[in-house]
């Protein structure tokens, strides 16, 4: 209500069984049409299994794409929330699926986060129609590399990584998955583009709204990780990686950000400051003293 109220934002929940009757609902030979596209536009890596298996695991996450999208236009949504807790009748936790829908304008959170999800979509609104984007997506805080001179976190999640941040060609991969009891998901996987980009974190502090943008600086991963079989992008926060660290955690920054190459922290904080929210930058000039005090005086000016 909160958030409808502040944002404008309908967050509604339906079961999961209407979404999975939704994806039964389509048609074998809307599936296949689909399936052929992925094929045309994909490299496909079968890591040892049959062809026709692992086109059938394929299908599977086509058939997801459609019938989600098709239930979200019909609703007249514009962001999705999935759970791998809660799939009903659905096969595979949606990953193929959630990625391409991003690639098309669709917010997406994981773990019914849908925050991230409505942060996704409102970025991907502002960026519509830019020249040569370098894309946006949900991510999620990974792990840490702390060697000295090397310090950074890799970017990924389980699945749904937006395929537009990625650096070349795609390829869709189909391995197991402990999350969600299902047979295994077929995702896409790549590494992503680099340069500087910015990682908002959308918080509910009880009595008002938090946005928190913090700018990053994307890079190469070290050395391929074959044994990681999804979507990645490696960075480092502003201003220095112990910093941006703690400042994030301070600030209350979410492990799920929205993250954009195509926008500025100013294009950001602009929209919060439009919105009414209290707006929390991290960049190179921020220091843990100086957001101490900018969250004071935040809590007393937004109260």
């Amino acid at each position: 209500m909160e958030a409808q109220q502040v944002f404008g934002w309908e967050i509604d929940a339906y079961p999961s069984s209407e979404v999975a009757e939704a994806v039964l609902a389509v048609s074998d030979a809307d599936t296949n049409a689909l399936v052929d596209e992925y094929y045309s536009l994909y490299e496909i890596i079968l890591d040892g299994r049959d062809p026709a298996e692992f086109r059938r695991h394929v299908a599977v996450q086509a058939r997801i794409e459609i019938g989600l999208e098709r239930f979200m236009q019909a609703q007249n949504y514009q962001a999705v929330v999935t759970h791998f807790g809660d799939l009903e009748a659905l096969q595979q936790l949606p990953g193929l699926a959630i990625q391409r829908l991003e690639e098309k304008g669709y917010g997406f959170g994981p773990e019914g986060d849908w925050k991230t999800a409505a942060m996704v979509r409102v970025m991907k609104l502002m960026t519509a129609g830019i020249k040569d984007p370098k894309g946006t997506s949900m991510l999620e805080d990974y792990t840490y590399n702390m060697v000295p001179g090397k310090e950074g976190i890799l970017q990924a999640h389980m699945l749904e990584i937006c395929p537009s941040l990625a650096d070349g060609r795609q390829a869709i991969r189909c391995l197991p998955l402990l999350m969600g009891n299902r047979e295994d998901p077929a995702r896409l996987v790549f590494t992503s583009k680099t340069g500087p980009g910015i990682a908002t974190s959308l918080i509910d502090l009880g009595t008002r709204f938090r946005l928190i943008i913090h700018e990053v600086d994307c890079k190469k991963n070290e050395k391929p990780m074959p044994k990681l079989p999804v979507a990645t992008t490696f960075w480092t926060p502003k201003p220095d990686f112990k910093t941006g660290l703690e400042a994030w955690v301070i600030a209350g920054g979410a492990h799920h950000s929205a993250f954009s190459f195509d926008l500025t922290s100013q294009q950001m904080a602009d929209w919060g400051r439009h919105m009414g929210v209290e707006t929390v930058v991290l960049d190179e000039n921020t220091t843990i003293s100086s957001l101490e005090k900018d969250l004071m005086l935040g809590s007393l000016y937004y109260r």
